[in-house]
């Protein structure tokens, strides 16, 4: 006779709720694993996918994924004369959010160097890359934006040509693909009142000088188009991206590109590392902070089921003893029960999660080791639970059975 068997068929309905909580306690265990995967992912997928071999960022900063990184346009065709430097592109990366059709729509604008970088290293679902220098974007499919949709962005329309999917930010806002030039016009888009503002209040700087009362014509250049003034640099740029040529050596780079006092430059490595100890690490501890408490409930539910199932067969215990039977075997019993009830929430959890994960507003990425973790520790909180159930059968007198 196997008195787990017979217990849990004796009380079936309490074992079958006890297996559903502990399954959804699970499965937000499993999920919170998942879901520190699925940070990492995100946060490190433009970086991978993107295949530069050195970032040039602005000198003591770390790069545009921790803070604001400014450096000026130029800097890409001073890389370049870098010897073993094969290719530099300008990077451009910022989010906005914007209202399309009735509803918000959070996005991150990211900028090809146009005309050597056309978007040909993104993968595309649909569509094809960029072709042209303005008014063209590529977008992720989480962004809903059908193929061949136009939406205003500042002062333009730009039409989607391409769709990719699961390319997200850091944030889980979704990318979109610009030529460089339209990313920062995006970026640096202002109304026209502002624009007519900044004129006359440059017109009124270059008044209140020499130079502008002796020559009128200043006067006149001071209020046009910024683009037409010199002493105004264009607007810069996030970072450089550096591919160098095959077998170039990467030290010898480094240390040219050291030498330069208003840059700092960081490997792909690196740029992963800064990301990840930034803004992952905080989500980091704090799912990881979830987990422990969860998992400590989940052993003391199970703990306290086990006690009370033990209670409820206090007498067939006290039979079991009087008939002989060792206490190792009322002990494996016991354990059998609390190993059942953690298998049950296990494979209850893996298949509500395999249905409920991909229908998470952030990515949910399950790996098979964290499964195997996740079972390892089930088995050790389930043993853990029975103590408490073996404990008190083990002092079950026999004369129980007797008593009425």
């Amino acid at each position: 006779m196997n008195l787990a068997v017979r217990d849990i068929r004796h009380n079936a309905g309490r074992f079958a709720f006890t297996s559903v909580g502990i399954g959804l306690l699970l499965m937000i265990v499993m999920g919170m694993g998942g879901i520190y995967r699925g940070l990492i992912h995100e946060a490190t997928l433009l970086v991978d996918r993107v295949g530069a071999d050195l970032w040039i960022v602005q000198g003591n900063t770390r790069g545009p994924f921790a803070e604001i990184s400014r450096v000026p346009a130029s800097l890409e065709d001073r890389a370049r004369a870098v010897p073993g430097v094969a290719q530099a592109r300008r990077f451009v990366s910022h989010t906005i959010q914007r209202e399309h059709e009735g509803r918000p729509l959070r996005m991150v604008v990211q900028g090809l160097s146009w005309p050597e970088d056309r978007g040909d290293w993104v993968t595309l679902v649909a569509g094809r890359p960029l072709r042209q220098a303005h008014y063209e974007m590529i977008a992720d499919q989480s962004l809903n934006l059908p193929l061949g949709s136009r939406i205003r962005l500042g002062k333009d329309f730009y039409q989607v040509v391409g769709l990719t999917r699961g390319m997200v930010g850091s944030g889980g806002d979704g990318l979109t693909f610009f030529t460089v030039s339209d990313a920062m016009a995006i970026q640096f888009d202002q109304p026209g009142e502002a624009t007519r503002l900044d004129r006359a209040a440059r017109r009124a700087r270059v008044e209140a000088v020499d130079l502008g009362r002796l020559q009128p014509l200043q006067l006149e250049r001071a209020a046009g188009l910024a683009k037409g003034i010199p002493a105004l640099a264009p607007p810069q740029v996030s970072a450089v991206l550096v591919t160098l040529q095959p077998g170039a050596d990467v030290a010898a780079v480094r240390r040219t590109l050291a030498t330069w006092p208003d840059i700092t430059v960081y490997s792909t490595r690196e740029m992963k590392d800064l990301l990840l100890a930034g803004m992952v690490d905080k989500a980091k501890r704090q799912l990881g902070l979830f987990r422990v408490l969860l998992i400590i409930i989940s052993t003391i539910i199970i703990a306290l089921i086990i006690y009370t199932l033990t209670l409820d067969k206090i007498r067939d215990i006290a039979l079991l003893k009087l008939i002989g039977a060792r206490n190792s075997v009322i002990g494996g019993l016991i354990l059998q029960q609390a190993l059942l009830m953690g298998a049950f929430g296990y494979g209850l959890a893996w298949w509500i999660g395999r249905y409920a994960f991909p229908r998470f507003p952030r990515l949910v990425l399950i790996d098979p080791a964290d499964l195997v973790n996740l079972a390892i520790i089930v088995v050790f909180i389930s043993t853990l639970a029975s103590l408490l159930g073996i404990w008190k059968a083990m002092n079950v007198e026999p004369n129980t059975v007797l008593s009425a």
